[in-house]
């Protein structure tokens, strides 16, 4: 008959579970071990870093959700498809372009410039903005638009929302 072995001791074969800790172990070797940056080691690791434009990000998804309507109208030739493959796009796009503004150049960024708790809230009120005016757009879709074709605008979204991730990976490797 197997065995159950108990959490709380250390497994034969230590690589079986990462996750059991044995408290005789985590005796605070790791902070014995930190040591925090000196200024000038800062200042070297952050200009190692890429920088990200939000600019070339907006850009880039405007351009993805260009070819993404030519496409669409090449394949389906249905302006409701085209229309709606751009809404789902500018749904995107508009709320994103606002945020970015609103995080580097409105006059609440200025104002917390430079204090770390103040900006994180700047972002967390921004990006709760973007949603709600993203939730609003795909809302207002069937008004708006004479017909919509929802399966082309969430692709539009959705494709146009998966461009961050891409810049994001091609800016990253190409700095390095």
């Amino acid at each position: 008959m197997d065995t159950i072995p108990h959490p709380a001791r250390k497994p034969e074969n230590s690589l079986a579970n990462p996750w059991i800790v044995d408290p005789a172990d985590a005796g605070g070797a790791a902070e014995e071990n930190f040591k925090p940056l000196t200024r000038e080691e800062a200042r070297q690791w952050r200009s190692s870093q890429p920088a990200l434009s939000l600019r070339w990000l907006l850009v880039w998804q405007a351009l993805s959700a260009v070819v993404l309507a030519v496409l669409a109208e090449w394949l389906t030739s249905d302006p409701v498809v085209v229309k709606s493959v751009l809404y789902g796009a500018a749904a995107v796009v508009l709320p994103s372009a606002l945020m970015a503004w609103g995080v580097t150049s409105s006059a609440m960024a200025r104002q917390v410039s430079g204090e770390a708790k103040a900006s994180l809230v700047n972002f967390f009120v921004w990006e709760g903005i973007k949603l709600v005016l993203v939730l609003v757009l795909m809302g207002l879709a069937p008004v708006v638009m004479d017909a919509v074709n929802w399966l082309a605008l969430v692709a539009g979204l959705v494709v146009v929302l998966k461009v961050f991730g891409w810049v994001l990976y091609v800016q990253t490797k190409r700095r390095r």
